[in-house]
């Protein structure tokens, strides 16, 4: 696999690490969002992440490389039900829907994305000191 076909990998990938950073701060900014404009509280959203449709070469034959988001889709699960009678969206048992947020959750996630991100930048550089390297020995 050359260095170009690294590099569009490692692009790939960074794309895809960006959209899920950004999932999860949107989910995060809307940890406490009772009222949408579709109705009832803000549903968790999550990055659906795919191989990519580029091919490489591994020496033993050619698969497809790299990743790319095939979606951002709802999460389904129930929302929290919170006893807040005096909040004006509580419901006549007192109840009050909050999204199906954890921040924790979303926390964790974000450390995944954030290295996962830097891991690649980290390829990206690498890959990018071969090449310079490749280079000055052509030049020499």
């Amino acid at each position: 696999m050359g260095l170009i076909n690294t590099l569009a990998i490692t692009d790939s990938a960074l794309t895809a690490q960006r959209v899920q950073m950004d999932v999860i701060a949107n989910n995060t900014a809307n940890s406490e969002t009772t009222v949408t404009p579709e109705g009832g509280p803000y549903r968790r959203e999550e990055v659906v992440m795919v191989p990519g449709n580029m091919q490489a070469s591994n020496g033993m034959g050619t698969a497809n490389a790299g990743v790319r988001v095939a979606a951002v889709i709802q999460d389904q699960s129930k929302p929290r039900s919170v006893y807040d009678p005096k909040n004006p969206q509580a419901n006549a048992q007192g109840y009050v829907q909050y999204p199906n947020v954890d921040p924790i959750t979303e926390m964790t996630n974000m450390m995944a994305a954030q290295r996962a991100y830097q891991a690649n930048v980290t390829m990206a550089d690498n890959v990018k000191s071969m090449a310079l390297r490749a280079i000055d020995l052509g030049k020499g």
